[in-house]
């Protein structure tokens, strides 16, 4: 009787630990999310019952008060419960409150970490969120949450930091206007990770002031992660999948008018 918290990594199957397959092997239920690859949910026995509570835009399988009484429901009848996670189970989602509820029903947790969407997804891109040249810095930050007018962002960015966005693409406007409202430069180097460590990977760079035209003018969609500070503008391989420089100076140019 465990519920195991397992987290997946960024999207790419190879990169699940070897922790986490194990566990996946020998899973009564698996209770996973949209970022659950098919080929993670096969290495499930075909006994395992799979329960999708994947959260999209517009549409909620389940609320997490819901996923948490299925985790200590499958608990507490004894079976192998493995809740797969995309990227870590403890950054952004929602671990902890699960880990709570299974505490509360006595019920004991094993946390088997993940690569992190963001590692995942920078790492992916090339982008290296610490590079000594550029940043020693690295906040982690949500971009879609109660109150983000109101959350004081000041010193999260700047000369020798990296931001790095969670859920923030709904948000992009206000986050672009918060950032400048603190001072910070309209041409900062930003990146766009869209289906980060996947076949369909995109990377669009661009500038701070037009973050909200290159999210609306490429329609990206979720999973995507931002990227803000100068380690953006690394020199880095060619033939990656970005919207041309140039076509994003001119963007940039036109936000700021």
């Amino acid at each position: 009787m465990t519920v195991h918290l397992v987290g997946a990594g960024p999207g790419d199957p190879g990169l699940l630990t070897c922790r986490g397959a194990e566990l996946l092997a020998q899973a009564d239920v698996v209770v996973h999310d949209r970022l659950a690859s098919s080929r993670l949910l096969d290495l499930a026995p075909r006994h395992a019952v799979r329960i999708d509570v994947g959260k999209a835009p517009g549409h909620v399988a389940m609320d997490q008060q819901q996923i948490n009484a299925t985790l200590v429901e499958h608990g507490l009848a004894g079976r192998c419960v493995v809740r797969l996670k995309g990227g870590d189970p403890f950054v952004f989602g929602r671990g902890g409150e699960e880990a709570e509820a299974a505490y509360a029903a006595g019920i004991p947790v094993e946390v088997v970490p993940g690569i992190s969407a963001a590692n995942g997804a920078a790492a992916a891109a090339q982008i290296a969120l610490t590079h000594r040249d550029a940043s020693s810095i690295v906040s982690f930050v949500a971009g879609q949450c109660k109150g983000l007018s109101e959350q004081d962002w000041s010193g999260l960015t700047g000369k020798g930091r990296t931001l790095v966005i969670y859920m923030g693409l709904k948000t992009a406007p206000q986050i672009a206007d918060k950032l400048m409202a603190d001072g910070l430069a309209p041409d900062m180097p930003v990146a766009v990770i869209e289906n980060a460590a996947r076949p369909q990977m995109r990377v669009l760079r661009g500038v701070l002031a037009a973050l909200p035209e290159i999210v609306s003018r490429e329609r990206v969609t979720t999973p995507a992660l931002i990227v803000i500070g100068e380690v953006v503008a690394r020199p880095r391989q060619s033939g990656d999948l970005t919207t041309p420089d140039q076509e994003l100076a001119a963007l940039a140019v036109e936000a700021m008018q």
